[in-house]
């Protein structure tokens, strides 16, 4: 492959104070990523370049450790990036491409969603992908992967109807209903234990213009926002084109309740947001499941509003809690063909997320504790109120979370036997360490 830009095919390698390499360590979205330095990094440009790169790595003495970077969002330390190891930095892989008959798009998993959205908006088409336009394809898929779009069509990884993936031995095989259909299921939401993830393609469908914004309240006005909010994660009435986030925020400068709100058609004002609409308006993370009565939510925020004490002196600290339906529209749509195991979940589900922001990594084991406490203290109330649901979304998980546990020893089981299968020297379980590993 070369030395600091030297290439097989398209794959260049970069070194330690390279501009290439420091332009990739300088892009992820967290300081605890940007603050490790790998050996060097490959950045390759086809899945043909990764089968390679993963065959020259297995082929050395002792196979060196290395990480997976699609887009480079997750937060936690050593999920995408590695120090003294090698990373595979996939953003090369970033192509879009919709079939001829316009049901599917084919998206390399080094692409963004800000990528993707545009190219499909010119076609009247779009994908059931992620929120925020700097996430990358790769990881929110292969985690799950939360969509506007996900109460009419379900997880994004359940609209995968094919996964390119180079297996340990760099073989370059297709996961599907035909192909691998085993490995097929365990992609979605098995993240990065069976393979580097090449491509994946989305099934599209027609969609025009959308209605939306974010609403700041004052946070006097909780009440009103949790049984408004209640109200619209309904299961039995849940409006499949509302995707709805509510957050409790604090900063230096106070606190806030934050509604960010979509209608995926074009429709301003619908009735399923008009109780948020009469609220006098104002102009690291950590995951939890539970759910959906007034009392549960309520027992959230007078907790994240309890916290605030032991983070208030953080300097540059900003601690926002979030709650997000998780309506059977969205995980009982294809339970049985993913892993998230959710397939026995009844009623309208809450995502709840914790949201932080400091300025000085001196201050993360405090932060951290407070983290802890405060989701403890959530999911204890969830017990004694009969709501908790063990499911931890990977996508959101704080490090020391274990979310594949979390999928039922059925769906486990059969993680565990895709890995024996496609991974017999459990390369990706003993070589890549970052990101959340099978049970063992």
């Amino acid at each position: 492959m070369g030395t600091n830009s030297g290439n097989t095919t398209n794959t260049s390698v970069s070194f330690p104070n390279s501009q290439p390499y420091n332009d990739s360590i300088n892009t992820y979205f967290s300081q605890q990523n940007s603050n490790l330095h790998p050996l060097c990094i490959v950045s390759p440009t086809t899945a043909q370049d990764v089968s390679t790169a993963i065959k020259i790595i297995n082929s050395t003495p002792e196979t060196p450790n290395f990480a997976i970077r699609p887009g480079g969002h997750a937060p936690f330390t050593g999920a995408s990036n590695i120090a003294n190891g090698i990373t595979l930095d996939l953003r090369g892989l970033n192509s879009i491409k919709v079939s001829p008959d316009r049901t599917t798009a084919s998206i390399g998993v080094g692409a963004t969603w800000g990528d993707v959205y545009p190219h499909l908006d010119q076609l009247g088409l779009s994908v059931a992908g992620g929120r925020a336009g700097q996430v990358g394809v790769g990881g929110l898929t292969t985690g799950g992967g939360i969509s506007y779009f996900s109460p009419r069509y379900g997880w994004t990884c359940d609209t995968v109807t094919n996964f390119e993936v180079v297996l340990a031995n760099g073989t370059i095989v297709n996961a599907n209903e035909h192909e691998n259909p085993e490995l097929l299921i365990a992609l979605r939401g098995g993240s990065n234990n069976f393979g580097v993830v090449t491509r994946v393609d989305l099934k599209t469908f027609e969609q025009g213009p959308i209605w939306g914004g974010t609403v700041y309240h004052s946070v006097d006005t909780y009440q009103e926002q949790l049984e408004a909010f209640a109200g619209v994660n309904s299961a039995e009435g849940y409006d499949e084109y509302a995707s709805l986030i509510t957050s409790f925020g604090y900063s230096a400068q106070g606190k806030a309740v934050v509604n960010s709100i979509v209608y995926t058609k074009a429709e301003e004002n619908p009735v399923v947001y008009r109780p948020f609409m009469a609220i006098p308006k104002l102009q690291l993370t950590v995951v939890t499941t539970h759910g959906s009565t007034l009392p549960m939510l309520t027992a959230v925020y007078q907790h994240w509003d309890s916290s605030l004490e032991s983070v208030e002196g953080i300097p540059g600290m900003v601690w926002a809690i979030s709650l997000e339906p998780l309506p059977p529209a969205i995980y009982a749509r294809n339970a049985s063909r993913n892993t998230l195991g959710l397939a026995d979940a009844s009623g309208s589900l809450v995502v709840t997320l914790l949201s932080a922001t400091w300025d000085d990594e001196s201050d993360d084991e405090e932060v951290e504790k407070a983290a802890r406490e405060l989701f403890d203290n959530i999911d204890n109330d969830a017990r004694k109120l009969g709501v908790y649901e063990p499911f931890v979304y990977l996508n959101y998980a704080a490090p020391w979370q274990d979310p594949i546990s979390s999928y039922k020893s059925k769906n486990v089981q059969l993680l565990k036997r895709v890995s024996q299968d496609v991974d017999p020297k459990r390369v990706f379980q003993t070589n890549v360490p970052g990101g959340f590993k099978l049970p063992k």
